[in-house]
């Protein structure tokens, strides 16, 4: 399953720049580890030590958050699109 994946600004500098790559899987893991692949080093910034998202990243497929469905086990339909969002924090 092709789908297209937004990439924040913070993140471009592993996509030579691009605002949207695509990766293939059929589910959210696979398709993170396929931009991996494809982009080295990117996965560290979106997966912790123990392989889990990391707390201050928002990952969203089509409009719904992976951590109120499956999480790395959410499904990717084929056209799908996935958002990686990083938390800001902040105040006055």
């Amino acid at each position: 399953m092709s789908v297209t994946v937004r990439i924040p600004t913070i993140l471009r500098t592993y996509t030579g720049g691009a605002a949207e790559v695509t990766a293939e899987g059929s589910t959210l893991a696979e398709v993170l580890a396929d931009l991996e692949k494809n982009h080295t080093g990117i996965g560290a910034r979106v997966l912790d030590d123990t392989g889990k998202l990391r707390r201050f990243v928002n990952v969203y497929v089509n409009d719904d958050d992976v951590r109120f469905a499956e999480g790395l086990g959410t499904p990717t339909p084929d056209g799908a699109g996935v958002s990686i969002i990083p938390a800001v924090a902040g105040g006055c």
